[in-house]
């Protein structure tokens, strides 16, 4: 039975999410497999450890931390014009948001030089991410992506079934696509690039990416992950999304929580084929999750360029402080164009959460190619101040 012949009640009565019974949806599994760690004492997030995986951050209340730098959030945000929408945007709260929805989907149609039926809205990047997994993977199958990557999409492709073909970057930390093409095989269901790359911050050649989605594309679908491509060097100049409009079979997910400064609001759309859209739409509408509020300030956002100039310019000059902070003291770091920046750390990831916790400032720590890193993001200048006064004292 095709999955688009499959009611979205029904199917999730099939028992097809198996991720220890799944009794929560996808987005729980990162919250509750860190709970389960911290409960359980456990070093990794995930109790199946692979070459990547991520420490257990210490149980610390938010109110104890001076600088939060661990979600790639950016601290300027939201807008002042569109936190004011969301505001206002409370009082019809008794009222579907449907034709506000409707009026954002043009406009972002409009900007991306694509139709309102090749746009499907969701309530951030990641829940897009795992419902494609979710659609993608009903009856198993591979996806390729990198090592390290975002693993929003992997890990909920893993519990329903699906399995993860990694892909080691390259030496100066792009996409190895030469290797991820040569790995494509019958099993393979879906290609994932992320774009700037999370957890590592570098971007890939934006000519060699558009070559090899328009060619892969033509034997598999593609999902490009742009969650930071607004904060590069060149921004939506490197985009894939002009593929779309060229009937390739490629996925292009943005989101408002990263430039925009609205993590909390939790808005995020996916530009792709129609006949795609419809695929993941049969199953779970995308929509009906946003809210009216979100909604407003996300159409108001777009309406104005100052305060995403102003985020960029600032958090590029946090960025550049913790390089040059980073050179002086000798550590090595991945390339990035994005609000976060992850070096080499010289000992267990544990114990260096703990230290930096118990300094007030968080962040991530993570293992990979048989080495322990920090990845920290971009805050103000003054969390950046705490962060650096902080390393100075562990390492």
């Amino acid at each position: 039975m095709k999955s688009s012949s499959i009611s979205r009640r029904n199917w999730l009565k099939t028992g097809t999410l198996t991720f220890a019974g799944l009794a929560m949806m996808p987005t729980e599994i990162w919250a509750k497999s860190v709970e389960d760690a911290q409960k359980s004492n456990r070093p990794f997030v995930f109790s199946n450890a692979t070459n990547f995986n991520e420490f257990t951050p210490p149980l610390v209340d938010d109110v104890e931390l001076k600088a939060i730098l661990r979600a790639n959030e950016n601290p300027y945000g939201p807008p002042p014009l569109a936190a004011k929408a969301f505001q206002d945007e409370v009082f019809a709260g008794n009222r579907y948001a449907w034709g506000t929805l409707t009026n954002l989907i043009g406009m972002i149609a409009e900007k991306e030089g694509v139709k309102k039926e090749n746009i499907l809205m969701a309530p951030g990047s990641s829940d897009l991410l795992e419902k494609v997994a979710m659609v993608f993977f009903q009856k198993g199958g591979d996806v390729i992506s990198a090592d390290p990557s975002y693993m929003s999409l992997i890990h909920v492709s893993e519990a329903v079934g699906g399995q993860w073909k990694s892909y080691k970057l390259t030496p100066d930390s792009q996409h190895d696509l030469e290797a991820m093409e040569a790995g494509i095989d019958a099993n393979t269901k879906l290609i994932y690039i992320c774009n700037p790359n999370n957890p590592t911050g570098s971007l890939t050649d934006a000519k060699k990416l558009k070559a090899f989605c328009s060619r892969v594309s033509e034997k598999v679908p593609v999902f490009v992950d742009e969650a930071y491509i607004e904060l590069s060097d060149n921004g939506l100049k490197d985009s894939m999304v002009d593929l779309v409009s060229q009937g390739k079979d490629v996925m292009i997910a943005r989101t408002f929580s990263k430039i925009h400064g609205m993590a909390g609001l939790r808005i995020g759309y996916l530009v792709g084929k129609t006949e795609t859209l419809k695929r993941i739409n049969d199953i779970t509408r995308g929509g009906m999750g946003i809210t009216g509020p979100s909604i407003m300030a996300a159409t108001t956002s777009l309406k104005g360029e100052e305060f995403l100039k102003m985020s960029k310019s600032k958090i590029a000059e946090a960025r550049n402080y913790t390089k040059a902070f980073l050179d002086k003291k000798g550590y090595h770091y991945l390339p990035s164009e994005t609000n976060f920046i992850i070096f080499e750390i010289s000992m267990d990831g544990k114990p260096f959460l703990e230290q930096m916790y118990s300094k007030g400032v968080g962040v991530r720590a993570f293992t990979f190619w048989d080495k322990n890193w920090c990845r920290v993001s971009m805050g103000t200048m003054e969390e950046m101040k705490l962060f650096t006064e902080a390393i100075d004292q562990i390492l």
